[in-house]
This record gives C-alpha cells, sequence and structure tokens, in this order.
C-alpha cells in the first residue's frame, strides 16, 4: 500500500480548530491529500520518482493541469499530472464523484420539473454554475447511467452462499403525485468472505412478484446454490424466496422477531422476555435451544399467551442459522447488516425527500450501492470461509455415508 508524505503548515492546522474558517480547513487539507495521491499515482505509472534515474521509467513528467473537484467540503482545485510519452490515467475522480454526481442530478431534474424548493434550486446553481438546461442533465445523466445499469446487469460469477435481502421505501413524483416506492436490495456473501451488493430494484410494493422478478435476474445473472437466505417475515418476499431458492434455507431476522414478540406482550413483560430470547439466540446448538423454547413457553402461555404460541410457531425460522458453524451465526442471524447500509442510503435521501422520478431513484441509489460495494470490496473480509466450506464437505460425506 502507497504511503503519503503529507506537509500540513502552520496556518492550515490553526484552522482545523477553529470553529470559524474550520471548513475551508478541511478543504484545503483533502485538497493537499488528494494532490499526493496523484503524484503517488503519477510514479507508480512511470515507474520512478521525479529526477529519479531507473530502468524501470516508462515515460516522463510534463507538468501539470487543473482540474476542479466538487465535494461536500466545498470545490476543490487539484493539479493532476501530465506524462510526455504517455496517458495519467486516475479513478479519483470517477469513485470519489459518483455518487456526487447522482446527487446533484436528482436535485437539477427536481428544478426542471418544478417540484423543488428555493434552497435545491440556489445549491444546484452554486455546484453547476448560474444556468442549465434539459440538454445539460441529459448529457451528465448519459455519463452516469450506463455505469449504474453495468453495475447492476454485471455476471455473478462468485460462489454466494449467504444472502440477506431487505427493503426500504422512498418517495417518487409519478404522473404529478408523490407515490411511495420500495428499494429492494440482495446482498450476498461471496466463497472469498466478502459482501457484495449483487442486486437492487426499485417496486412498486413488496409482493411476491415483485421480489420475484430481482430473485429471478439473479438467478439469470449466476446466482445459484444458495445455501442461507436471510430476511424480515414479509409474506411476499419468504414465498418468493422459498420458490426461487429451493433447498436454501430461510433465517428468519432475529431482531425483527423480538419485536413482533414484544407487541405480543404486556408491557410489564417486555424487559422480562427481551432477556429471556436472548437465551434462545445463543444457544449453542439445536437440542439447547429447543430447551429453551419449552422453558419460555411453559413460562409465558399464561401470562402472554400470544407471544408463547408466535414462539412455538416461528422456533424453526428463528432458529435455522444454528445448522451452520457457530463463527457464521451472528452475522448470519439477523438483516443488521443491510440495516446499518440503509441508514447511509437514508442519509442521502433526506437531501432530496421527494425523487423527481424513478430513474433518479435507480441513478443515485445506485450509485451509493456501488461506492459501498467498492469499500467492502477494498477492505477486509466479512468472513473466513475454510471452515464453512470443510463443514459443508463433511455433511456431505456423512450424507452420502451414513454408516461411516
Amino acid at each position: 500500500m502507497a504511503q503519503f508524505n503529507i506537509t500540513i503548515t502552520e496556518e492550515l492546522l490553526h484552522g482545523l480548530f477553529l470553529s470559524n474558517g474550520r471548513d475551508e480547513a478541511f478543504s484545503k487539507l483533502l485538497e493537499e491529500i488528494f494532490i499526493q495521491v496523484l503524484l503517488a499515482q503519477s510514479s507508480e505509472q512511470i515507474g520512478a520518482e521525479p529526477y529519479e534515474r531507473a530502468e524501470e521509467r516508462t515515460a516522463y513528467r510534463n507538468g501539470f493541469r487543473d482540474r476542479q473537484m466538487t465535494t461536500r467540503v466545498g470545490a476543490l482545485t487539484l493539479k493532476v499530472p501530465r506524462h510526455r510519452n504517455g496517458q495519467f490515467s486516475t479513478e479519483l475522480f470517477a469513485r470519489y464523484q459518483r455518487s456526487e454526481q447522482a446527487l446533484v442530478l436528482a436535485m437539477m431534474e427536481m428544478v426542471i420539473n418544478g417540484v423543488s424548493t428555493r434552497k435545491v434550486e440556489t445549491i444546484t446553481q452554486e455546484l453547476c454554475g448560474k444556468t442549465f438546461s434539459k440538454s445539460t442533465v441529459s448529457a451528465l445523466c448519459k455519463k452516469l447511467d450506463p455505469i449504474v445499469h453495468a453495475f447492476r446487469t454485471r455476471p455473478l460469477e462468485s460462489h454466494y452462499p449467504f444472502l440477506i435481502v431487505d427493503a426500504l421505501y422512498l418517495k417518487v413524483r409519478e404522473d404529478h403525485r408523490v407515490q411511495s416506492r420500495g428499494l429492494l436490495i440482495a446482498v450476498g456473501v461471496n466463497e472469498e468472505g466478502y459482501r457484495e451488493i449483487i442486486g437492487f430494484q426499485v417496486a412498486n410494493t413488496e409482493t411476491e412478484s415483485s421480489w420475484g422478478e430481482l430473485f429471478e435476474s439473479l438467478k439469470e445473472r449466476g446466482l445459484k446454490d444458495v445455501h442461507l437466505i436471510t430476511s424480515d417475515n414479509h409474506r411476499g418476499l419468504v414465498n418468493a424466496a422459498r420458490r426461487h431458492f429451493q433447498g436454501a434455507t430461510w433465517q428468519r431476522c432475529q431482531t425483527h422477531f423480538s419485536r413482533n414478540m414484544l407487541d405480543h406482550t404486556p408491557k410489564a413483560l417486555q424487559p422480562e422476555i427481551k432477556e429471556d430470547l436472548r437465551q434462545l439466540y445463543e444457544a449453542i446448538d439445536l437440542d439447547s435451544a429447543r430447551r429453551v423454547r419449552e422453558q419460555l413457553v411453559d413460562k409465558y402461555e399464561t401470562k402472554a399467551p400470544k407471544a408463547a404460541t408466535l414462539l412455538d410457531e416461528a422456533f424453526d425460522d428463528v432458529t435455522a442459522v444454528l445448522a451452520i458453524p457457530l463463527k457464521y451465526r451472528k452475522r448470519l442471524r439477523t438483516t443488521n447488516g443491510v440495516e446499518r447500509l440503509n441508514q447511509e442510503v437514508r442519509r442521502r435521501e433526506r437531501v432530496i425527500r421527494i425523487f423527481p422520478n424513478e430513474a433518479s431513484v435507480i441513478r443515485l441509489m445506485g450509485a451509493l450501492l456501488m461506492e459501498q460495494d467498492e469499500k467492502w470490496q477494498a477492505g477486509r473480509k466479512y468472513f473466513d470461509m475454510d471452515l464453512y466450506y470443510r463443514s459443508m464437505d463433511n455433511k456431505e460425506a456423512k450424507d452420502s455415508n451414513p454408516a461411516a
């Protein structure tokens, strides 16, 4: 990994600790960091540092060109290296500005369609210039939309044994009316142990048909042999998962189930039943979980009969995760990982509040999900999958030779 030596002036350092002018100081600091990244990339592509004699050198430096970059901390002016005998290339601008561009595009469309507030119009004018037209928006969309489309339709060449799915709702203006639309998101854990956002779709409602369309598209792109699916208990989602991924185990999200249990429990008993459920979730194996279930049903069948009935009926789905090795259970027994992703989506969605059309939803949400996917791929593994695949091999061997 490249290391950067960043020089900070005393004036800049002083500005970082002052409330007055702090934003400008952070902007300058970010500008300096990005310049150092560009210089390091230039040296890597040339094969030599400035003025260094090296046999690996492939080109020579030829000055710099200024490049404007709009960020949430302000507009930055970066000096991009130029190469005399080759083309300097960097993904810095595309990766950092993808969601920024989608956010601005959504606000610009709001202005053009006459549904924006004065604040939104002011923001877009500051970011995009004093005036912009439909042709400007169209030209920008043509650059970003194909990138998002390629991400949504990319082949799924890895094996994804674990699938976590969830949905959140956004407001979209359609036919001069504001309507609710569901954003369906599918996150897979691949054979290397990294999480990937493998699919998303905008739907009118969370029906079996809409989830079925998303699952069918995932299968057409290469998704197969899913072992465990984690989701909430939305009936349409569950039915679609069982129909499209026959043979996969469905794990009912324990966080959602706890809320369902509390809804069926008298308020005075809720703290107590919440603690008792934790014993069930932390059971080491299925036999232990069954003993805890019997104790809880006996304990609450008189004091909270609806909760006791719900626990008895949902037990197998809530404890499905016990069939896999212990180290994988905590992160697969709930949809909390996707919920945190939803929070990041919500943070940007609040800026728009009402999307001007469905295309802008796909564009902005797609750009955000692409950035999150890139962070996951460049970060730490979510799981070490060696133990899981060894346990699957052992299980298959026992099933094929029961007498062994």
